[in-house]
């Protein structure tokens, strides 16, 4: 197993996040695509306007790493054409994978056909541009119910309205990693929601985002099924080390 393949290294904190400078968290980004490039791992995961940054480092370097950004960051709320906007800028560029946020309050608060406009209309952008989708359901904020009904919405909507061969180009994925728990309760991917979405996203594949700390816990995830893996420790868990990083 090549591990590294199955590593979207990220990071997605803001200056402010980081209690850094501009200048400084840009420096911090620029290390971790560099990082990547250099262990050759499958994409870095970064902030949209972070993107042609990493793209002019990457061609130069004559890399093949793949480039994925967030979209509508990290709560989901905006409205599908700010989406469509955001989505549209990070193609230009040069993302290759758009994560979206699915707005998973409207989900909670019933208003199913918005969350399934902003899937099929996110989606068909992505797959026209040759792009990869991820949609993230922040399993954090749903009970174990909703993810399995938010996991089969979005499955339902790919089925329906692309061809097959499309299917493994559009990911459910677990977590934005930075949703505020209660009392300690884990805020990205675990084994049982990972199961549930496995489960009932299936055909289409999982990336389990948010909580993968080590390189066993990893493998357990790639072995249940998921297709990717992001990270903010990703050099870490590639060389057999327990990450410290906190998404």
């Amino acid at each position: 197993m090549n591990i590294k393949q199955y590593l979207d290294s990220t990071y997605l904190k803001t200056a402010i996040q980081a209690g850094l400078s501009k200048a400084d968290n840009i420096i911090v980004v620029k290390k971790f695509i560099q990082e990547a490039i250099d262990e050759h791992f499958k994409l870095i995961m970064i902030r949209p306007n972070m993107v042609s940054i990493a793209k002019e480092m990457i061609t130069k370097a004559n890399s093949s790493l793949l480039i994925g950004t967030v979209i509508d960051f990290p709560e989901g709320k905006s409205s599908v054409d700010v989406k469509i906007s955001e989505a549209i800028q990070a193609i230009e560029d040069g993302a290759d994978d758009l994560d979206f946020v699915c707005n998973y309050e409207a989900f909670k608060n019933g208003n199913i056909d918005l969350v399934k406009d902003e899937v099929l209309k996110c989606t068909l952008l992505g797959l026209e541009n040759n792009k990869v989708v991820k949609w993230i359901i922040e399993v954090a904020a749903l009970d174990d119910k909703q993810i399995i009904q938010l996991s089969v919405l979005i499955k339902n909507i790919v089925i329906s309205n692309f061809k097959e061969e499309l299917y493994q180009s559009v990911f459910v994925k677990s977590s934005t990693g930075f949703y505020k728990t209660v009392d300690g309760l884990p805020n990205g991917a675990t084994i049982p929601t990972i199961i549930m979405m496995l489960e009932n996203a299936s055909p289409l594949p999982v990336k389990a985002a948010g909580g993968v700390r080590t390189y066993d816990e990893a493998v357990e995830m790639i072995r249940l099924g998921v297709k990717r893996i992001g990270t903010s420790g990703a050099k870490a868990i590639a060389d057999g080390q327990n990450s410290q990083t906190d998404y």
